[in-house]
């Protein structure tokens, strides 16, 4: 970044005491119409989930997905191999059973399970940030012991810098800090 350049903002950080007072700071922001902002805080918060909108994972879906891919994938492999690639006659045997085929498929369906978890936990995410805007906030810090954080970030269609700041401290929202991106 050059010095002419201004830095990008990430968003506004404000501090709250309580739950409650986070609570009713999410309901208002919420009313208000922003979509993109989050909240930290040192313990899970009884209805914040369903306050902010958010709904289940897609990890869920993505674990299945990768298992179902490689349990059918090692039926398929099994059976191409014994009845079209290299069949082979032993004892009046069919050349494909599917009993035969559910043991090693199984373990593929649990490991494509675990590895479809893996992955999409780390894509939905957007991981791995090595370095996230808030971390360059000391008081950030304070939301792993006591404090309660909420975050508007600037991509929301209703953010105005003085505007949300204005809004956040008539919330009861302490320390009110712009957040900017680290180039």
């Amino acid at each position: 970044m050059s010095k002419n350049e201004a830095p990008k903002i990430y968003g506004l950080m404000a501090e709250f005491n309580t739950p409650g007072d986070l609570l009713r700071a999410a309901e208002k922001v919420r009313a208000e119409g922003y979509n993109r902002w989050d909240v930290f805080t040192p313990f899970p918060i009884h209805g914040m989930d369903k306050l902010m909108g958010l709904k289940n994972s897609l990890v869920g879906w993505v674990a299945l997905a990768g298992g179902a891919f490689m349990f059918l994938n090692i039926a398929g492999l099994i059976w191409f191999a014994n009845a079209f690639d290299y069949p082979l006659m032993v004892g009046g045997k069919p050349m494909f059973s599917a009993p035969m085929t559910f043991v090693p498929s199984y373990i593929m369906l649990i490991m494509g399970g675990a590895l479809g978890a893996l992955i999409g936990m780390l894509g939905i995410n957007q991981l791995p940030r090595l370095h996230h805007p808030l971390l360059a906030k000391k008081r950030f810090a304070l939301a792993s012991r006591d404090k309660f954080i909420m975050v508007i970030g600037a991509e929301d269609e209703k953010f105005c810098a003085t505007e949300t700041k204005q809004l956040l401290e008539s919330l009861g929202g302490a320390n009110v800090d712009i957040v900017e991106e680290i180039a």
